[in-house]
């Protein structure tokens, strides 16, 4: 069976990764202003620098919508047997709605929440088309796929505030401290709450020091690293900042052609602005099976408490509803 892998332009894969592992995006919408752009099609993160720099306001991302994905899948489908689709996570984005709605009306198209975002989701294409050369069928492929979404690390640290405050995620006082302060914040996707974006550390200092002492403290948080693909993907960061992350993987013993050194596409750069660096991998290794079955129940267990309470706001607003007509 010919499987086709697909995801949004939002894993920010280079153009050689895409080629070399058979993977296929679907663009991000990026608004400059009045005018609607395609996340690696027309549009570079250097035009949104410039045009935040030039009007003081960030570009607007809209997720893909149903038209689109219904004209993507359509046309994987014509040339491959069926379509795995990992897209970016609910947490963050309307996307995966999107897709799953047109995968629901369509055979042979299965959907996966990454619970994450950017390489933290072409990690994870790369595994599945791994899994796909090696003859594995499609129920065990989204199976090990999904399994294995619960230890994706991935986290960056923010070159400057500004960006987050404009995009309502910093309030005003934090954004005055810590421009004041000079402090470079920790951003870390969180796969226990399916993908949602929480605060780490906070850095001071130097941009090469920074790197240094982030990379230092994610590996030791996350110290059971994968060394298959670890990606270090950036916002236009500086080469030396590369430098340094890449340096200390290879301190940890990540093999050189094992590290990934990507660029954020247009849609992560508008919300998180230049300067931006990230390692991701999977935090997986020396994880024992009893571990990985702990995690799964509780995962489970989560998805379950979200159902209920999504019923209950349900039935709440429903019952709130019958008063307000029966007053």
């Amino acid at each position: 069976m010919k499987i086709a892998i697909s995801c949004e332009s939002t894993c920010d894969l280079s153009r050689k990764l895409k080629e070399l592992y058979d993977i296929k995006t679907v663009p991000f919408g990026v608004l400059l202003g009045d005018d609607l752009h395609y996340d690696g099609v027309d549009v570079t993160p250097s035009e949104i620098f410039n045009y935040v720099i030039k009007t003081g306001i960030l570009p607007k991302t809209s997720a893909v919508n149903e038209f689109q994905y219904e004209e993507h899948f359509s046309k994987l489908l014509k040339e491959y047997d069926c379509v795995i689709h990992i897209s970016i996570a609910r947490q963050i984005s309307s996307a995966i709605d999107n897709a799953r709605k047109v995968a629901e009306k369509m055979k042979n198209v299965y959907i996966i929440d990454s619970l994450s975002l950017s390489t933290g989701i072409g990690l994870q294409a790369i595994y599945a088309r791994e899994l796909a050369n090696q003859g594995l069928g499609v129920a065990e492929i989204i199976q090990k796929v999904y399994d294995r979404s619960n230890f994706v690390q991935a986290s960056f640290v923010v070159n400057t505030l500004d960006y987050l405050y404009k995009g309502g995620r910093c309030s005003g006082l934090s954004h005055k401290l810590g421009k004041a302060l000079k402090l470079k914040p920790q951003i870390i996707v969180d796969t226990a709450q399916f993908g949602a974006m929480v605060p780490g550390k906070k850095y001071l200092g130097k941009d090469e020091k920074v790197i240094k002492a982030y990379c230092a403290d994610t590996i030791k948080l996350y110290p059971n690293m994968c060394k298959d693909h670890v990606f270090i993907t950036h916002s236009q960061a500086d080469e030396k900042m590369v430098k340094e992350a890449a340096r200390a993987l290879v301190e940890f013993g990540v093999p050189h052609d094992n590290i990934h050194i990507t660029t954020a596409g247009a849609t992560i750069t508008s919300h998180c602005g230049p300067k931006t660096l990230g390692i991701l991998y999977y935090n997986d290794a020396n994880v024992s099976e009893k571990t990985k079955e702990q995690l799964k129940k509780e995962r489970k267990a989560a998805k379950e408490k979200r159902k209920a309470e999504k019923k209950q706001k349900e039935a709440e607003l429903k019952k709130e509803k019958k008063q307000k007509q029966s007053k």
